[in-house]
């Protein structure tokens, strides 16, 4: 993703930290241990998300009731 493609943060939004941070000072070890903190989170905020989904469905239903 080029930072063309970012979306707009407000100021102190971690994840606009995180994007913008320069890897060329990191080694292939830090990269890899970046790459797998990453994708734990990227199923923790799935699961999150699903939970969220779910959570929004059942309120729907309990209320066209």
């Amino acid at each position: 993703m080029d930072n063309d493609e970012i979306p707009p943060s407000t100021a102190g939004d971690p994840l606009a930290a995180v994007i913008a941070q320069d890897l060329d000072p990191l080694s292939v070890e830090e990269l890899d241990h970046r790459v797998a903190a990453l994708e734990r989170e990227i199923v923790r905020t799935r699961g999150k998300r699903e939970a969220a989904v779910n959570h929004r469905a059942t309120a729907d239903m309990l209320f066209k009731s």
